[in-house]
């Protein structure tokens, strides 16, 4: 039986750090990373749909380190399939991992709806929505039930607030 753990992160190293000890648990392509793409505004930015490369000014985006060494770059760089993203009522986000799948179809019914896939609660997932909304990092493990314990062992060492294993 397939199971998610989600932890939300304020801190962007700590989060990397987090995923990083994932990393070296054994857990890879299970592991997704969800954030606010501070870079663009609502509309998603002009000729940025789809890509990782952000600018160098001050209020640069949250996956400016794809190209800089940032630290959500390199946390991004941790997972499978990174890729930028517009949810409706959450604007631009960066996504990597399974959860930018299955993200990628949800026109309607936002963060939450989409995690209703992965046995998540409609209001848990709300809440994680206003997390995300709020400039929150979100990472999730999609992972056997007999390794769930040890995946958000690791979150909440690291400090992850709101640890949850669904399914």
């Amino acid at each position: 039986m397939v199971k998610t753990v989600i932890g939300v992160f304020s801190n962007e190293r700590v989060a990397k750090e987090a995923v990083d000890d994932l990393r070296r648990a054994g857990f890879d392509k299970e592991i997704s990373i969800l954030a606010k793409d501070r870079g663009r505004g609502e509309g998603g930015g002009e000729g940025n749909e789809g890509t990782l490369t952000m600018g160098m000014g001050g209020d640069a985006g949250i996956a400016e380190g794809v190209t800089t060494g940032g630290v959500l770059g390199g946390l991004l760089g941790l997972a499978a399939g990174a890729g930028a993203l517009v949810i409706p009522g959450l604007g631009p986000l960066v996504a990597a991992g399974p959860i930018a799948g299955l993200l990628s179809g949800a026109t309607t019914g936002g963060l939450a709806g989409g995690l209703l896939d992965w046995g998540i609660p409609e209001a848990e997932g709300r809440r994680y929505e206003e997390d995300v909304k709020q400039g929150k990092i979100l990472v999730s493990v999609r992972c056997s039930a007999d390794r769930a314990e040890q995946a958000a062992n690791i979150l909440k060492n690291h400090g992850a607030d709101n640890v949850r294993t669904h399914g």
